[in-house]
């Protein structure tokens, strides 16, 4: 469903991303891991059809993410980071508004928007004016604009910032159930949300990526249990195994 074939980037003389490859299947959940400035956001932006790659090749479900934007794109659901919106907007209206630019229209149209808020646990939020919400209300209008049309693949970056632990795991439980015939990517700072939602765990660092397993192998990897423990670990098993070449 998802495919990022050599995938490289740079802003100027700095490389972003770094010969990237990897795909993912309907039913997968990864968890795309890193520090600060590893390249992940501008992997999931060039997956998302945002940026165009200098080298490589993006796909989506089938559909090259340059060349075949708009049909590519229409089987995504995307979270940016920072869940942009408008602020005088609704979440019920920015939802509506995101579907009829996807062509819903009539009882299609008024389905899937109750089954976004619903989803999306909004509750009487939904009316309220984005700009009044707190951050964790404007992450799930964002998330509900995203998951409205029903798409084949999720990027999610950040899903569950600024939510607290009973958000977090409704967010969790909506992953896990959307999982079952969704391809999605979890880009996440929380240790405990890659096994409780992800399959598969893949570290990014200086634009490359470092290690790809499951989860539990990520966290045997870090002897404390961390991701940056795993992710030390990790980088200097690659950084010998480079020495040695």
């Amino acid at each position: 469903m998802l495919v990022a074939d050599h995938l490289t980037k740079d802003f100027g003389t700095h490389r972003a991303v770094d010969d990237v490859s990897f795909s993912l299947k309907s039913g997968e959940v990864l968890g795309f891991l890193g520090p600060n400035g590893a390249g992940k956001t501008t992997t999931m932006r060039m997956l998302a059809g945002c940026l165009e790659p200098d080298i490589g090749i993006a796909s989506i479900a089938g559909h090259n993410c340059v060349h075949d934007r708009l049909a590519a794109q229409s089987r995504l659901g995307y979270l940016p980071e920072g869940a942009p919106s408008y602020p005088a907007m609704t979440p019920r209206s920015f939802v509506e508004f995101g579907l009829r630019a996807r062509s819903f229209t009539g009882q299609s149209l008024a389905s899937a928007l109750a089954t976004a808020l619903e989803r999306a646990r909004l509750g009487d939020a939904a009316r309220q004016p984005i700009a009044t919400l707190s951050k964790g209300y404007k992450r799930r209008a964002a998330l509900a604009a995203a998951i409205a049309h029903d798409p084949d693949v999720l990027i999610l970056d950040e899903p569950t910032d600024g939510l607290d632990p009973n958000q977090k795991d409704g967010v969790r439980a909506l992953i896990l159930e959307m999982a079952q015939t969704k391809a999605i990517i979890i880009s996440t700072h929380i240790l405990d949300e890659v096994p409780a939602v992800c399959s598969r765990a893949m570290i990014i660092d200086a634009g490359r990526i470092r290690f790809d397993g499951t989860p539990d192998q990520m966290i045997r990897k870090g002897g404390d249990g961390t991701i940056e423990t795993a992710f030390r670990s990790l980088t200097q098993t690659v950084k010998a195994a480079e020495d040695a070449a």
